[in-house]
């Protein structure tokens, strides 16, 4: 009895072990998204107390102060443009790309999708000189087609792969009916893996989106006055005579907001889009 007892103890603290475990890396990335909520809700004497407040009166003070400040508002908007325009263009060339490359046979099919992949594997600080470089050569700086063609360095190759992935996913016996009826092959894609597809196109979609709307570094090199996006423009808040950390939080909160919020909505598509390539053979 004792034995039975002693073998079943593991299997009993397993599950446990394991909640534990999702319970700490949840509070490891809440911890710091949590904090800078809890700021941007004190007011300016509270977020300077030591030790820090937890029960304190919330104001919306600071959130006021980003609206009114004129880079912020217009930060968001420049951010919402590029971000969309990015995704737009990004959906129109990685969508069908990722079609060809897993139905269609051709000449160096291989190497071009393993180039793809190698070009989300360059660091995005090798590039920012030539990508200057060109823009200012071709009068692009500080514009959004620049902006917008830079961040799909970023957001094509991987949107490819994640397209590659979920077309090898679709059964081919839908394209192989479709053949017998002798569709062409754009209309096959069209008509037949598309429609089976946009659980895919959605989440590429959103990760596109994300990509370009978090994008610091190019942002803050490649646009002025005219196209600063929202996490360029909330370092207006920094100076070296005085930090102004609350209007500073409220913008992280007001920039973190769209993309935690898409993230939670479609939380089932996006696992599926991330685990799909891992448990396809």
């Amino acid at each position: 009895m004792a034995h039975h007892m002693k073998s079943k103890w593991p299997i009993f603290l397993r599950p446990v072990m394991v909640r534990s475990l999702y319970v700490l890396m949840i509070l490891v990335w809440a911890f710091p998204v949590l904090w800078v909520i809890l700021t941007s809700l004190k007011n300016r004497t509270e977020i300077f107390t030591l030790p820090p407040t937890i029960i304190f009166r919330p104001t919306i003070e600071h959130y006021i102060e980003a609206l009114l400040a004129h880079d912020i508002l217009k930060g968001i908007f420049n951010s919402l443009i590029v971000a969309c325009g990015a995704t737009l263009i990004t959906l129109l060339i990685a969508v069908p790309a990722g079609y060809a490359f897993s139905r269609v046979r051709f000449p160096f099919r291989t190497r071009l999708s393993f180039f793809a992949l190698l070009a989300q594997m360059a660091p995005p600080i090798g590039l920012i000189i030539p990508c200057f470089l060109f823009l200012s050569r071709f009068r692009m700086l500080d514009t959004y087609v620049g902006l917008i063609a830079v961040h799909m360095t970023l957001t094509v190759p991987f949107s490819i792969w994640l397209m590659i992935t979920y077309f090898q996913d679709l059964p081919p016996s839908l394209e192989e009916a479709a053949i017998m009826d002798g569709v062409s092959l754009f209309n096959m894609f069209l008509k037949v893996a598309l429609p089976n597809a946009w659980g895919g196109v959605g989440v590429t979609a959103i990760f596109a989106f994300i990509e370009s709307w978090n994008e610091f570094l190019y942002a803050v090199v490649l646009t002025g006055s005219r196209t600063k996006t929202a996490p360029v423009a909330i370092f207006g808040f920094l100076a070296a005579e005085e930090s102004r950390w609350g209007p500073f939080t409220a913008t992280g909160v007001l920039i973190m907001a769209p993309v935690i919020m898409i993230a939670l909505v479609a939380q089932g598509q996006i696992v599926k889009g991330m685990t799909m390539g891992a448990t396809k053979g």
